[in-house]
Parts: structure tokens; sequence; C-alpha cells
């Protein structure tokens, strides 16, 4: 390992690259202790580690694990505890970076599964921990956690902490998950990190800057950690990428962007989303959601400027405007705001609702100054760690509630808004 990190050292002070900090334009504070969490399988154990499990379609659950050695990618669970009255099998996957080589990534598809139910599971031929989870509702109303660029802080055990006592039914998280950059060991860290969340509720995810990871001349593919260890089900949804998909859950409609994969009007991505749109059943999903990690609007001085956010912009925002997307979530700027709803930089009734919260508890800290003065289309803004929470009551209302860590270990509720759908805003109806 050290020899590894090493070779990491020379290779990019080689080719002068710096790990990503974007810290220009603004001052961050001194960031806490980062965590490093060591498996805690014996050495030469084949246990299953890092498992998290992820929504496919309507009544499937991908159950995702690694084990260090080959290893039968089987799923045997159940509705008792230590009782498996079915089994699946799937697929497996590795991958190096340099000089790392990975161990094995199994992903299993399991069901159809009953809704708002508790599974329990077993991963691998070999016995191993239980583990179990419970199955999002079909209908009304729903639940989730928001939280993005996560990282491996003590800012981030204490997000994880207080969205692990909340009854989520699915978690939300617009990219920058390990923080990683280039360093193979530290995603393993966060598999472990997050499992004892990510094994019990679909964790949907999508990427950010910091899961490119792409090194010229040396390793030139982009998102090969990413795409090797958090596999969403992007097929499912007729994406024809990982770094783009959307699902169906109870009465909503999510759809997870892609701001570092090609998105103008010539790309899959558009393509995909503007026929994606069009299908949509207001019927079914009276909510769309969108996520995307670099924020279209923003009155932070962090990440001004950036393509990723002016570009994406230009291209989507008419496609989610006629599409009457009800609330956009972003990550990438360390703070949280909301916006009244917007479009074309002007407040609209019938636009989505703006909402960064990349505040989830990454290395680099906080991005503690804003624009002033306070554009009027800003409605809360507040340079601290949390998470958010949306609970969709039915198809009408829901309510958004952003949770402020506090120095005492608690999450303190700082902003919420009740929001109407926009299918059941008369104005905006089509």
């Amino acid at each position: 390992m050290a020899a590894q990190r090493l070779g990491l050292f020379l290779v990019l002070t080689l080719l002068g690259l710096a790990l990503p900090e974007f810290s220009e334009g603004y001052k961050r504070p001194p960031a806490r202790k980062i965590l490093d969490v060591q498996s805690d399988n014996d050495p030469e154990s084949n246990s299953p580690e890092q498992v998290h499990i992820s929504l496919v379609g309507e009544d499937k659950m991908r159950i995702s694990w690694m084990t260090k050695n080959p290893s039968p990618a089987t799923v045997d669970y159940g509705t008792s505890p230590g009782s498996y009255s079915n089994s699946a099998t799937g697929s497996t996957t590795s991958y190096s970076y340099l000089l790392y080589k990975s161990g094995e990534f199994h992903n299993v598809d399991v069901g159809p599964l009953k809704p708002n139910s508790v599974y329990y599971y077993r991963c691998g031929s070999s016995p191993g921990p239980e583990f179990s989870f419970k199955t999002p509702p079909a209908a009304f109303p729903l639940t989730f956690a928001v939280a993005g660029d996560l990282g491996q802080t003590e800012w981030t055990g204490e997000t994880l902490q207080h969205i692990s006592k909340t009854a989520y039914d699915v978690l939300l998280l617009p990219g920058d998950l390990s923080y990683a950059d280039f360093k193979q060991d530290r995603w393993d860290s966060f598999g472990r990190l997050v499992q004892p969340l990510a094994s019990q509720r679909p964790w949907m995810v999508t990427e950010g800057n910091h899961e490119i990871e792409k090194i010229p001349i040396l390793h030139s593919t982009p998102f090969t950690a990413y795409n090797s260890r958090w596999r969403m089900p992007h097929e499912e949804s007729g994406s024809d990428s990982n770094l783009y998909y959307s699902f169906n859950v109870a009465g909503v409609h999510v759809i997870m962007l892609g701001s570092y994969t090609d998105f103008d009007p010539a790309s899959s991505q558009y393509k995909w989303l503007q026929a994606g749109l069009a299908k949509v059943d207001r019927g079914r999903t009276p909510w769309v959601v969108v996520i995307i990690h670099a924020p279209w609007y923003n009155s932070n001085e962090a990440h001004q400027g950036e393509p990723e956010s002016i570009e994406m912009k230009s291209s989507m925002e008419e496609l989610l405007y006629n599409g009457r997307v009800d609330l956009v979530f972003a990550g990438h700027v360390h703070a949280y705001e909301r916006f009244t709803r917007v479009y074309k930089d002007k407040a609209d009734d019938c636009g989505p609702v703006h909402i960064t919260i990349g505040d989830g508890g990454n290395r680099e800290g906080l991005a503690t100054n804003y624009i002033e003065p306070k554009p009027a289309i800003s409605m809360f803004r507040e340079a601290s760690f949390g998470h958010g929470q949306l609970q969709v009551v039915n198809g009408t209302q829901a309510l958004w509630t952003w949770h402020r860590n506090q120095d005492n270990n608690e999450a303190v509720p700082s902003d919420n808004i009740w929001l109407t759908s926009l299918l059941a805003t008369a104005a905006c109806k089509k």
C-alpha cells in the first residue's frame, strides 16, 4: 500500500496534477479528522464487505458487494431472519488502476419483492453475516433522504448518523461520494463507512467531478472506480451509460443526470432525457425530481462560471421546464441553498425549485462566502454541513426540510417549505 501511494504521488507530481480542491475565490475552514474505515474481516476471509443496495425497476433490488478473492455472485434472501427461501445469481467485475488491483465486485438483482416489506439476505456462497433491507412503499407517503458531497470525515460520520435516525425510504446522492481522488483504497474505506446504511435502504447516486479520476496517458478512462463499484440501473431506463438514468418509486419519477458527460443537444444524454420526459406518465408519477451535480443556480462564490453548470443549464433547462420538473437537487458547492421556482434566472411559478445540498461532510470543508446582495430568487442559504429530507405526502403536497449538523451532534431543522406539485398547479397544466 505504501508503494502504491508513493507511486501515485510521483505520477501526479510529474504530470503537474493536483488533487481537486476547487478553492479559488473563497476560503474553507479547517477540515475535521479524516475517517479511514478498515476491513474488520479476517485477512484470510472472503466475507462480503462494502454492501449496498439500489432500486431496479419497481419491484427488484440490486445487491452489490466486494470480496477480496473470486466468489460466486449469489444472494440468498427471504422474509424471516435466517430463513432464505429464495436465491438469485448475478455478475462479477473488477478493475485495475495504476498499481491498484481491486477485489471482486458482485451485483445481484433480487425479486420480485413486495412493497414496504423487510427482507433478510446473505451475500456469497460461504456462511457470512446476515443483512436486511426494507423495500419502499408502492404508494404515498414516501420519504427521501438527500445528501451530497459526502466524503469521509467526522462531519460525514455525523451526517450519516443523523440520516440513520430518520425513517427514510430511499437516499439520493447528487455526486462526489468518496473523495478518493485517485487513491483507490479510499474507495474501499468509503464502501465500509456507508455499509450500515446503504445495505438497509436503496442508495441512488450520480457522479460528480471527484469520480472522474482520469490521468492523461497513464489512465485515460474516466469513472473507472465509480462505474465498477456503484452500478446503477441505467439499462432499465433505456440509458446507454451508468452516468445517467431514471427510475420510478411510488408516485415519483426520479431522473439522475450526468454533469460530467456530454449534455449538448447532439449528445446521447440529451436525446435520452428528451425522450424520457415525453414518456413520463404524470397519472402514475405526479412528481418529477431531477438530480445533477454542478448546480445551475448558485449565489455562492464557489464554482462560479463552470461549463458543467452554465452550458448544461443552457442545453437542458428548457427540457426540464417544459417537462414540468418539480425539483432539482445539486451538490458540488459545499453549502446549502434553496431557490424559489425559477426559469432562465427569473422567478417562475412553473419552473422547478433548485436546491444545492453539497454539504454532506467532505474533507475540503465549507464554502463560506456568498455573493452579495443575495439574489431575489435565493430564498435561503447557509454554509453548514447537513442533509435534507423530502417527504412526499401525496400527489399534490410534499414537505422539504434541511437539517443542519450542530456541534452537539444533533440534526436541527433549519429550513423547510411545503411544495405543491406542478401537476396540481392549474396555471402550469399543459
